[in-house]
């Protein structure tokens, strides 16, 4: 569409620059003729003047005159064969002007014109709604970043029984794309420990239950402020590493979880693990009557048995 725009545009002073040169021919067939009636009129002369005799200083003129009488009738020539060629070059331009492509050429560049227009003020509104949009998750990204951390800090306080790390956050860098993703943001997360005033990268720096607890912590806060809607939590050998008090801490916080959302009717906890001990300990704060075990059965099939809490805690007892 623009390289059809811009060959109308070329066209169009190719057009104006002819007619230009056109004119210039009139005015030097104009000029033609007023050399021809000077040639006429120094024929004249040159014949009065053969009544004179042969003075040296009229033939001397004559001969001058006759040069330059010459001379101009070269340059008539000259002008003669850049008018044809001129000439030539208008039919050329009429026959293309009355070709289907260039045919309404007004028409067609007052379109594209207008579409050129629109174009720029549809860029120029995206542009707008684009930063619009990207301020917007900016600040829906640091309110949840916000939120995230808030339940983080809650659930750490109350699971983790270390004195060593106060408490866990996750910190987002924004890094600037470059080339064709310039417009992107890029986020690099990371989760800190601190201490007092004093605040570190986790990673490489704790232990192994420390981890897991903190990765169980994190997951449970992202549930819980990104999943409101999804009633179903799956927890995966959550006490892996994990001490006896930190055991029995996460217990207790998933209890407590239980006990907030119990009024969710889609809600739904499903805890895998190898911990019977954990298993009794979320047993014990009244939120699980039973359990299901699996296990392999003499012919090495998975066997699934119901399990009471109670009775299992009976027999542990």
């Amino acid at each position: 569409m623009a390289n059809l725009y811009t060959g109308i545009h070329l066209h169009y002073w190719s057009i104006r620059i002819s007619a230009r040169e056109l004119e210039d021919n009139i005015q030097l067939k104009s000029t033609q003729e007023e050399i021809l009636n000077i040639e006429t009129r120094l024929d004249a002369v040159i014949e009065e003047l053969k009544q004179y005799g042969e003075h040296q200083d009229l033939v001397s003129e004559s001969q001058v005159l006759q040069q330059t009488s010459e001379e101009l009738r070269k340059e008539i020539a000259h002008y003669e064969g850049r008018l044809k060629g001129f000439e030539e070059d208008e039919e050329r331009c009429q026959r293309e002007l009355g070709s289907d492509l260039y045919r309404n050429a007004d028409e067609k560049h007052r379109h594209q014109v207008i579409d050129i227009k629109t174009t720029e003020m549809a860029n120029s509104d995206l542009d707008k709604y684009y930063k619009a949009l990207d301020r917007a998750i900016m600040h829906y990204h640091g309110l949840k970043m916000a939120d995230i951390n808030k339940i983080i800090k809650e659930y750490w306080i109350n699971t983790y029984k270390g004195n060593d790390i106060d408490t866990i956050e996750i910190r987002s860098d924004e890094e600037e794309g470059s080339g064709a993703t310039k417009t992107r943001r890029t986020y690099n997360y990371r989760v800190v420990m601190i201490k007092g005033d004093t605040e570190l990268d986790m990673r490489g720096r704790c232990s192994a239950g420390q981890k897991v607890l903190a990765s169980i912590i994190i997951r449970l806060a992202l549930a819980e402020t990104f999943c409101l809607n999804c009633g179903i939590l799956t927890l995966d050998e959550p006490t892996t590493n994990l001490d006896e008090d930190n055991n029995e801490s996460l217990a207790n916080q998933l209890a407590s979880i239980i006990k907030t959302r119990q009024q969710q009717r889609n809600f739904q906890l499903v805890v895998i693990t190898n911990d019977e001990e954990f298993v009794l300990k979320l047993g014990r704060a009244d939120f699980v009557d039973y359990y299901f075990r699996i296990n392999k059965d003499d012919s090495g099939y998975s066997k699934i048995t119901r399990q009471s809490v109670v009775a299992e805690e009976s027999l542990l007892d």
